[in-house]
């Protein structure tokens, strides 16, 4: 069976403008009428909790902040840190929740590999360390069996960020970065190239098409 991944880079974007875009791509997905899509994105600074998250693990009111249907507690989101969004239909695929979570770690772990680290999954976490300092973190929502929310690496992401709240539970400091770990810049479209492909590759999907905002925003119109 043939199964095209539609890929839409939408450099930097609001969030509540994306969380909203995603909640209607969902409904749309539910109906049948979109295609498997993986959303790829770049956040001005905002603060989001999980189902599990606690207000009081913010430490500042200088961000802003929304509580979110995803799974784990509070995150940061920021410039430099690639998010991806996959709007994917789980019914398709011959895994749980749980299954899909490992196979969008694993993605992330054979892309950090491709740049020289050596990512791992933590047992008791999700997300992906390398060491023991975290630098992607994992929280997915489903809803009639289509996912959304996703995953946030980062890339050259401002780790002082993290010390304006308990990122996950965890202490600021367990926060890292491509850039801390590789002691360099790390481009940001080649991270994005090397997790397209290898997300693809875990989810067994026969080519990725690549298109735009504009394209997501018309079939949405189109309803």
């Amino acid at each position: 069976m043939t199964r095209d991944l539609l890929v839409a880079d939408f450099g930097k974007k609001d969030y509540l403008e994306t969380w909203n875009l995603q909640k209607e791509l969902v409904r749309r997905k539910i109906l049948g009428e979109l295609s498997d899509l993986l959303i790829l994105v770049e956040h001005p600074d905002v603060i989001t909790l999980g189902r599990k998250g606690k207000l009081e693990d913010v430490l500042t009111s200088q961000i802003p902040v929304y509580s979110v249907e995803r799974g784990g507690e509070v995150t940061y989101h920021g410039p430099g840190q690639l998010v991806g969004y996959p709007i994917i239909d789980l019914r398709s695929r011959s895994f749980d929740v749980l299954g899909y979570l490992r196979g969008i770690e694993e993605a992330l772990i054979l892309t950090l590999k491709e740049f020289g680290l050596p990512a791992e999954r933590k047992e008791g976490h999700t997300g992906v360390w390398v060491s023991d300092r975290k630098v992607a973190s994992i929280g997915v929502a489903v809803r009639g069996w289509i996912s959304f929310h996703g995953f946030a690496l980062n890339v050259n992401t401002d780790l002082r960020k993290f010390q304006l709240i308990r990122p996950c539970g965890l202490q600021s400091d367990v926060i890292t970065s491509m850039r801390a770990l590789l002691g360099k810049e790390v481009a940001l479209t080649s991270a994005k190239k090397k997790f397209v492909e290898n997300f693809s590759a875990v989810f067994n999907y026969s080519s990725t098409i690549h298109v735009d905002e504009y394209f997501v925003a018309q079939e949405i119109l189109v309803a």
